[in-house]
């Protein structure tokens, strides 16, 4: 029915627990393939699969993706007009539907939880389980509530996913689900296919639409910290030639819906969103993921670079960072009304955040430890393995700073404590008689990048904070204090002048490897797609992924059974599409053959 050969990784414990009637919690990353481990046993159990799920984009995802398989597949959520949903109530009625998806507060409607309790349940799958966390990076208060399903319908074994999820979150999974004695199946978080890069800001505009340049086909997702810069960026990549729209919580449910519709579409372009987009989205060929604000958790780091490259091929991730943005986070942080312990949790996130930017070693493996996995080896595919940082004794560097920090009085921002160290005067500089310091010009001989560099980074150890409504820099003393003394030697990097995403090739490696009529019959084929799917008003990447397609050129099926033993086609797909595939690839061959 779903056309793969065989289960992968975790898949068959998963559905082998649930058909045994057990509680499991099954931790996959994003394209590892957690939707199968629900939709199968709900499907061979007695019964109809109740899904629970937290936005609407991605429970019509999976419907139509069930639906084109041939399965009774429906969402009931707040956009069904009354007959829709009078339809849907007679399905459920007469047992017609296989998998419902639903959201947690519909679910939970008195009215919704006694009329679902009435009908046979297979299994419930709660998705993006870190939902139920307070200690998760989406935390929503209405999946706590999710402790009741045991009494609305007993007996029924629950399955609980995530793809993002640290050993504390995974533990408040449990602990709120009630489900204690639930097996724990955990897949690496390894994505081999992502090349993971951070780099320092310094001209954002440039860096990204760099960045940007070599992903011009396929999808991008920019990721900012505020609305307003959303739009400001969206409108700035848009001059530079780009297809890019803002997507954020300000937006009218028209405009959200239109731009959600058109980034399923497939169409080539940039979604420049607050971290509130992506939740829940499928499409597979997202080839870039940009942040220009630094993640708040390595927990959500993970999940929104994971939207990049669901279907398996190389995609790449760029963070872009300051030591503005670390000292803004912890300020907010410090003023945060939050109770202490919940204040500890967030700091330690945090502090593992601003090292993940900073490490000196491999990447991933700095990233997979947050979770509480132990990549042997360095991953090869970040930015420190293909290009191994170099670093140098920065203590005279960094007492020269903050010696500079102390005797100008805690005053300066990054860019003027810079002039000071460099000799440089302005208007400032002189009101303040800064010019007759001992630390005036004692750093000349380095570049004023050199100098923000040093300043990031004793930002980073936690050695300068900021203060103060203009972002002055000040001793964060007992960690300052040891440098100062000579007490403590300090270890700096030197930053890469040049992102290795900018070097990266334009077009896609997989399609290069296509010769030229298997390119022919590869672009046919996603055209006929495209049609196809404005035709059933769904995304093409559920009709068939590009890989599928990919493998179709190559095998170059010319009967019904040939087409039939490709993985992603199955028996449903077979029936529905395969005269028109076989028509494509006939038609495009007598093309070439003429």
């Amino acid at each position: 029915m779903f056309g793969f050969p065989g289960f992968r990784g975790l898949q068959g414990e998963a559905v082998e627990t649930v058909m045994r009637g057990e509680d499991v919690l099954v931790l996959m990353p994003t394209g590892g393939g957690k939707s199968l481990c629900y939709q199968v046993p709900a499907l061979c159990r007695d019964g109809m699969g109740l899904v629970i799920s937290p936005l609407i984009a991605l429970m019509d995802d999976q419907v139509a993706g069930l639906r084109q398989l041939g399965i009774r597949a429906a969402a009931l959520h707040s956009e069904l007009d009354a007959e829709e949903r009078d339809i849907l109530h007679q399905d459920l009625r007469n047992n017609q539907i296989d998998i419902l998806y639903i959201s947690p507060e519909r679910l939970l409607q008195p009215a919704t939880s006694n009329f679902l309790s009435k009908r046979r349940i297979s299994l419930i799958a709660i998705d993006e389980a870190h939902c139920v966390s307070a200690w998760g990076h989406e935390f929503r208060p209405e999946y706590r509530a999710l402790a009741s399903l045991p009494e609305l319908f007993p007996n029924v074994p629950r399955i609980a996913l995530t793809a993002t999820a640290d050993p504390r979150t995974r533990d408040d999974i449990l602990n709120v689900l009630g489900m204690p004695d639930a097996r724990v199946l955990m897949a690496s978080f390894h994505r081999p296919n992502l090349f993971m890069e951070a780099r320092p800001k310094g001209g954002e505009s440039k860096q990204l639409t760099e960045a940007l340049e070599s992903h011009r086909s396929g999808a991008a997702i920019v990721y900012c910290g505020s609305r307003n810069k959303t739009e400001r960026v969206a409108t700035m990549l848009r001059g530079k030639g780009l297809t890019a729209l803002p997507f954020h919580a300000g937006l009218s449910p028209i405009e959200k819906r239109a731009t959600l519709m058109r980034f399923r579409s497939g169409e080539d372009m940039v979604i420049v969103a607050t971290v509130a987009f992506g939740m829940g989205i499928d499409r597979p060929d997202v080839r870039c993921v940009v942040h220009l604000d630094m993640p708040s958790s390595p927990e959500a780091y993970y999940q929104q670079i994971g939207r990049a490259g669901r279907d398996g091929e190389k995609s790449d991730t760029l963070l872009l960072y300051g030591g503005e943005d670390m000292a803004r986070a912890r300020h907010w942080l410090e003023q945060s009304s939050a109770p202490d312990n919940e204040k500890r949790v967030m700091q330690s996130r945090l502090e593992s955040m601003i090292a993940l930017t900073e490490t000196t070693g491999c990447r991933t493996q700095a990233l997979l430890a947050c979770f509480g996995e132990n990549l042997s080896s360095p991953c090869g595919h970040c930015d420190n393995c293909i290009n191994p940082v170099s670093t140098f004794d920065g203590t005279e560097a960094a007492q020269k700073v903050l010696s500079a920090i102390y005797r100008t009085g805690q005053r300066l921002g990054a860019v003027q404590l810079t002039n000071v160290l460099r000799g440089k005067t302005n208007e400032t500089i002189e009101r303040h008689a800064y010019q007759h310091l001992s630390v005036f010009g004692i750093g000349k001989d380095q570049t004023e990048n050199w100098w923000r560099a040093v300043v990031r980074q004793l930002i980073a150890r936690g050695a300068i904070r900021t203060h103060g409504e203009h972002g002055s820099l000040a001793l964060q003393s007992e960690i300052a204090r040891p440098i100062l003394r000579g007490e403590e030697r300090v270890s700096l990097r030197l930053d890469a002048k040049q992102s290795l995403i900018a070097r990266s090739p334009t077009t896609n490696p997989e399609n290069d490897n296509l010769s030229a009529e298997e390119k022919s019959v590869f672009d046919a084929l996603r055209q006929w797609r495209l049609s196809e799917a404005r035709e059933q008003e769904i995304p093409p990447y559920v009709i068939f992924h590009d890989s599928v397609l990919r493998d179709i050129a190559r095998e170059h099926p010319v009967s019904h059974q040939e087409l039939g033993s490709i993985k992603g086609v199955g028996a449903s797909k077979l029936d529905r599409y395969g005269e028109s595939v076989l028509a494509v690839i006939k038609e495009i061959s007598a093309t070439i053959m003429a």
